[in-house]
């Protein structure tokens, strides 16, 4: 890779009842299992709440219980209470809940517990990849509008020139940036900042495959921009966003967080000034 530089208010007399969590999101939340593999272990009794072996998937605790996992205590982590969700796309679907056309959405093929859920950002019809999505709308819109880090692997017509590469260094405005935009797309003018880095691992008179990193969502950016120097995107893959990337996930599956993906989110949260 090329690199460039408290709570107010009078008390109430009134004990207020805590909401209760179904015990698999409260496992899933506070461990490393899934959900799925939560319900296998309620299922298969290895799962105690206040020292009493529970079986029942329907089963709901709140944060006085002692939830347990053989011997292991599962105490609750105050500061997660989101959700957050890494799809893979496909190319194919509309990151939409309904598409006036009649094609086919994420939301067709995520699971329908995942139908509140909202998109951090969007990948578009013919794009693939990474995709977060979350259950707590500050969440989504802190990540939206970050400078975090996006990953992706691109595949183009043609060759990347030194003018292409001299862009990607120094970043450009292109005044008229409607090539490579959505044909319905309002957005004319359109400036593009340094990427992060670059490594061009292709570089041919009929494609090229390059992976860049930027950090910038804009509508179509990339498409946009090699479009500039005459260049068709063929292929475009989001690989990373934040440092949450896909790794073995199949296409068109979806997994959780990992504890040590929600921890750096809390962090990311905090210092961004944002309490959820």
């Amino acid at each position: 890779m090329k690199e460039n530089k408290s709570h107010s208010g009078k008390k109430k007399t009134e004990e207020i009842q805590e909401e209760l969590t179904r015990l698999n999101k409260f496992l899933s939340h506070n461990s490393n299992y899934s959900r799925r593999e939560a319900d296998k272990l309620i299922e298969e009794g290895r799962v105690k709440v206040n020292g009493k072996v529970v079986t029942n998937l329907a089963t709901k605790v709140s944060s006085k219980d002692e939830v347990q996992i053989g011997k292991k205590n599962i105490k609750e982590d105050k500061n997660k209470i989101y959700t957050v969700i890494v799809y893979n796309k496909p190319k194919g679907e509309i990151v939409s809940k309904k598409d006036p056309q009649g094609r086919k959405t994420i939301y067709d093929s995520l699971e329908k517990k995942y139908k509140h859920f909202l998109s951090v950002g969007r990948l578009d019809y013919a794009s693939e990849g990474l995709l977060l999505l979350s259950d707590n709308v500050e969440v989504v819109d802190a990540l939206m509008h970050s400078d975090l880090e996006r990953v992706y692997k691109i595949k183009v017509n043609g060759v990347i020139s030194k003018s292409v590469e001299e862009a990607m260094q120094n970043g450009i405005t292109i005044e008229d940036a409607r090539t490579g935009a959505h044909k319905n797309s309002k957005i004319k003018s359109m400036s593009f900042s340094p990427f992060l880095a670059y490594d061009i691992q292709t570089n041919g008179e009929k494609y090229s495959k390059i992976k860049v990193v930027i950090s910038e969502g804009k509508n179509r950016e990339l498409r946009r921009f090699f479009a500039h120097f005459g260049l068709d995107v063929l292929d475009l893959k989001r690989l990373e966003y934040g440092g949450i990337s896909l790794n073995n996930l199949p296409t068109g599956k979806s997994r959780f967080l990992t504890k040590e993906e929600y921890k750096n989110l809390r962090i990311f949260m905090n210092e961004d000034d944002r309490s959820i």
